[in-house]
């Protein structure tokens, strides 16, 4: 018999320990960070009493040598809480706390997209109460980077019956999916949805609707969460954009978006009436709608498999091909939201909000010029 792999720990046997009490009021708070491949980071620091919000948490430090975020002669880099989160792992009154990176200055290191993100919202929030929600796509994969599920000497049957399926021979891994959704819904984000995807072993879970900064905050601490959840089970999770070349379908981060005018009666002529926008800003759209400039998604956006091509902007009623769709509901009642669908599933959603909002509430803030809102 083949010996058991170190990594599979017993998982039966931590849960007692979890329900000691240390009887001194003693809490745990997981800080967690952005390194610099936009992966995350995490460690624990014991707090003497529960906290009600992040500013009552200390800012903290970590290597950022090994991160790649400093050099090791300088290697101090610094993480403030920004939004606090119940612990689904260790449970009440442990916490986890998403925070923002600076270097030894404290200033913000270049994947602190939230910082920048946050003076964006908090200057349109006011007039355009802008609101999104999130898509994120990803895929399951066995421990050997195999496909979870996936015949190991082959491939499964061809895409068609597995989106939104039912059965071992359609879907795999839906208890993964089932425990990160609970945990989410414990932690206190926001998701509000989820289904399997249309090539086996990737599903879909959704986030929103969220205003403004909340977006980017409740999307992160959902990754953390399901990386953590599939840690529990020995399965990794990617978020690469087209994880499986050929005709399987890539991974996307779709973003639906709609500010008090769109939501209002009448408001799908706002919504059409940003598609200029959105079109002129298209290809600086799309730099930063992955995580590496635009490379990976290019593997992605290639006008097949429900995309549209990276070169071209398009939008439509109904359409899933197309780079913007407005949902057939939204047009018959005349108001809701847009749904960009150029995101890719490994977007830093900070980035991708802020985008939007420059582009399509903030024109009239800046003149004529439409040029500086892209810098």
């Amino acid at each position: 018999m083949a010996e058991k792999a170190t990594f599979a720990l017993d998982k039966s046997i931590l849960p007692k320990f979890h329900h000691l009490n240390s009887n001194q009021g003693h809490v745990k708070v997981m800080y967690v960070w952005i390194d610099a491949d936009y992966e995350l980071r995490c460690k624990t620091k014991t707090v003497a009493k529960e906290p009600t919000s992040p500013d009552e948490l200390p800012i903290w430090n970590y290597d950022g040598s090994s991160t790649r975020q400093s050099e090791g002669e300088n290697s101090d880099c610094y993480i403030k809480p920004v939004a606090m989160y119940r612990d689904p792992f260790r449970q009440d009154p442990h916490k986890i706390v998403l925070c923002e990176a600076f270097d030894y200055q404290m200033i913000p290191l270049p994947q602190n997209k939230r910082h920048k993100c946050a003076q964006y919202m908090k200057h349109v929030g006011n007039e355009h109460e802008p609101w999104f929600g999130i898509e994120q796509e990803y895929t399951m994969l066995s421990i050997d980077g195999h496909p979870f599920g996936w015949p190991k000497l082959g491939f499964p049957g061809a895409q068609g019956p597995y989106y939104c399926g039912v059965g071992a021979n359609r879907v795999y891994g839906r208890d993964i999916v089932e425990a990160h959704y609970s945990a989410c819904l414990y932690a206190g984000v926001k998701i509000c949805g989820t289904n399997a995807e249309v090539m086996p072993a990737q599903w879909e879970y959704q986030v929103g609707p969220c205003e403004g900064i909340t977006m980017g905050d409740d999307l992160w601490m959902s990754r953390f969460i399901l990386h953590r959840v599939a840690e529990e089970f020995g399965v990794i999770m990617t978020l690469d954009p087209k994880p499986i070349e050929g005709d399987w379908n890539g991974a996307g981060c779709h973003t639906n978006f709609s500010t008090k005018a769109m939501r209002e009666a009448g408001g799908i002529k706002a919504i059409k009436e940003c598609m200029g926008r959105l079109e002129e800003a298209h290809h600086h759209h799309i730099k930063n709608y992955d995580n590496d400039g635009g490379m990976s998604n290019a593997r992605r956006l290639t006008g097949r498999h429900e995309t549209a091509d990276i070169n071209k902007f398009s939008w439509g009623v109904a359409h899933r091909g197309a780079s913007i769709r407005i949902p057939r509901d939204v047009e018959a009642k005349g108001y809701g939201y847009l749904e960009d669908r150029r995101p890719a599933s490994n977007c830093d959603p900070y980035t991708v909000t802020m985008e939007i909002v420059r582009t399509v509430c903030m024109e009239q803030t800046v003149g004529d010029n439409r040029k500086s809102v892209f810098q």
